[in-house]
């Protein structure tokens, strides 16, 4: 899982691309064979893990059994020759992390945090499921080594970014190996995305709780928008723009088994909001337009959007504003293609607005949808 954020266990989030993650935009990346049948040096290193890991975690139990089901529904989509010998397991590790990964055995870790969030929703938990076991049955840990070998056997340098000590050639041999590898991580991410989406519409499972949960994600996690070139995973936005056509495809599988969307093991669909990035401009001679384009699916009703000021914290769930003005509310019902929704903010409010730097999008009761970052008030 794609999640960024700190990780306890030095093991980042799904396969491990540690630190030396970075980019997918520019080079060409080499493709590398498929991993053979003999190369067990993915399970050998998952066998020196597993004590670790299952001491800091538990077993799914009956609290998140829906996570624990949805595994099941996802692995008998798989064919019998991709997993044989993988023995697939749920385990909760404690702390409120929004983080999963995968080990090359099968057993699939989530942190409190993240499968509270799903909570009872078999979709979410079947976003969650359908990524990290496509990461186990293509083998990308093992994907991963064989590309680092390659990487050292070409390249020629020390992987060793940002150390000081080096010297400038092997910094430079470094830094290019350490973006390779970069780009390579990040599109293991896409491939096992894309798989991920036709495991969930094969096994019932709505290929719309995928952005769903990338928002909510979005929503919840602190850091950048903007994905630095050392960035392990790609950002939410670039997610959505890659797997467009993957929604698609997904999605028409879906239907083709399922003619009754509540009748699928997820039920119907989520509402999906995307929200691009606002623009800001001015709109006469004291008077600022703030534009927020979205596009719904699924959406029966209306959503409100919000311009609320920077509190220090990104909430899950917002109530009615209080008398504070710290937010601006709108509803829409979203019906076009491309909804625009615009507040005008005159000069009084766009200086006591200053602190203005989140818009969210919210459902009836409150549920956060989708956030995205506003541009930096004009002078």
């Amino acid at each position: 899982m794609e999640i960024r954020g700190a990780h306890r266990w030095g093991l980042h989030l799904s396969i491990g691309c540690w630190l030396w993650a970075a980019s997918l935009v520019g080079q060409q990346i080499p493709d590398i064979p498929e991993v053979p049948s003999q190369f067990r040096l993915d399970i050998e290193m998952a066998a020196r893990l597993r004590p670790q890991l299952l001491a800091q975690s538990t077993d799914s139990g009956e609290r998140y059994s829906v996570g624990r089901l949805v595994l099941e529904q996802l692995v008998k989509q798989l064919a019998p020759e991709s997993h044989s010998h993988t023995g697939w397991m749920l385990r909760i590790v404690r702390g409120d992390d929004l983080n999963a990964f995968s080990s090359p055995d099968g057993t699939i870790y989530v942190a409190a945090g993240l499968a509270n969030m799903a909570g009872q929703s078999a979709g979410l938990w079947a976003a969650i499921l359908s990524h990290e076991v496509a990461h186990v049955v293509r083998r990308d840990w093992a994907r991963r080594y064989l590309y680092e070998k390659y990487l050292e056997h070409h390249r020629g340098g020390v992987m060793a970014l940002g150390d000081p000590s080096l010297p400038s050639a092997s910094w430079s041999d470094s830094e290019k190996a350490s973006a390779d590898l970069g780009r390579f991580c990040r599109q293991m991410e896409l491939e096992a995305d894309r798989e991920g989406l036709m495991l969930m519409a094969r096994a019932g499972y709505h290929p719309d709780f995928v952005p769903a949960l990338h928002h909510l994600l979005h929503a919840r996690v602190k850091g950048p928008d903007i994905i630095s070139i050392y960035s392990m995973h790609p950002c939410w936005e670039e997610r959505d723009q890659e797997l467009s056509r993957a929604y698609v495809e997904a999605s028409i599988a879906f239907e083709h088994r399922w003619r009754e969307w509540f009748a699928s093991p997820g039920g119907n669909p989520p509402i999906v909001v995307f929200a691009d990035r606002p623009t800001i401009k001015k709109a006469g001679n004291k008077e600022w337009e703030v534009r927020v384009p979205l596009r719904c699916e699924n959406l029966a009703g209306a959503v409100e959007v919000v311009l609320r000021r920077d509190v220090g914290v990104r909430p899950d769930r917002l109530q009615d504003p209080s008398e504070g003005r710290s937010e601006i509310r709108q509803l829409t019902g979203c019906t076009s293609p491309k909804t625009n929704v615009t507040f005008t903010l005159d000069e009084v409010a766009r200086r006591t607005g200053a602190g203005w730097t989140d818009v969210y999008v919210v459902d009836a009761w409150g549920a956060v949808l989708a956030r995205t970052d506003l541009p930096k008030m004009p002078r």
